[in-house]
């Protein structure tokens, strides 16, 4: 579904709605994947660090999703794959050291003894749940239109779908 908001649907919008419609992306971790929860630690990093590249590191993330799926991180350690999210984020202009530096995990405790410390983007991904919590999101895709849940957008909707579908609420 990203691809064609991106692609077609966002350059749709922009031409006949530009007043009317603001989209909002909103991350949905899968916990059932565990990289899952990596993944979107890399682009909340790019949301903080440049937020202007983020549809950018978005499209580059789903064009290279399946080398973050399950079978192709697990042997390798969190800090590796967090790396290899960090250059992705270069190829879209993001400072691939200062990504790199909001998701490492040290392997020392906190100053308070600490041992879960997460990494600098932990406190964004708490508040990336919280919010889907609060609004009845539990899978992806989830669309809402004005704050309430849209069940009749699918992630199979093409850009002629969603043409129609906005013709027909967008007054």
């Amino acid at each position: 579904m990203f691809r064609t908001l991106h692609t077609s649907v966002f350059p749709l919008v922009k031409e006949k709605y530009p007043a009317k419609v603001q989209f909002i992306l909103r991350q949905q971790i899968q916990p059932w994947h565990p990289s899952s929860t990596l993944v979107h630690e890399a682009a909340a990093a790019v949301l903080r660090l440049a937020p202007h590249k983020f549809y950018d590191f978005s499209d580059a993330l789903f064009e290279h999703q399946k080398e973050y799926f399950d079978v192709n991180v697990v042997h390798e350690s969190r800090n590796q794959t967090y790396k290899r999210l960090a250059k992705l984020a270069g190829t879209t202009g993001v400072e691939e050291d200062k990504v790199f530096n909001l998701l490492e995990v040290p392997d020392k405790p906190g100053d308070d003894g600490s041992l879960n410390i997460g990494n600098k983007v932990t406190d964004d991904v708490k508040l990336m749940v919280k919010a889907n919590r609060m609004t009845g999101v539990h899978v992806t895709p989830t669309v809402l239109f004005n704050g309430i849940v849209e069940n009749s957008i699918s992630s199979s909707f093409t850009p002629q779908q969603w043409e129609q579908w906005l013709e027909k609420n967008i007054v």
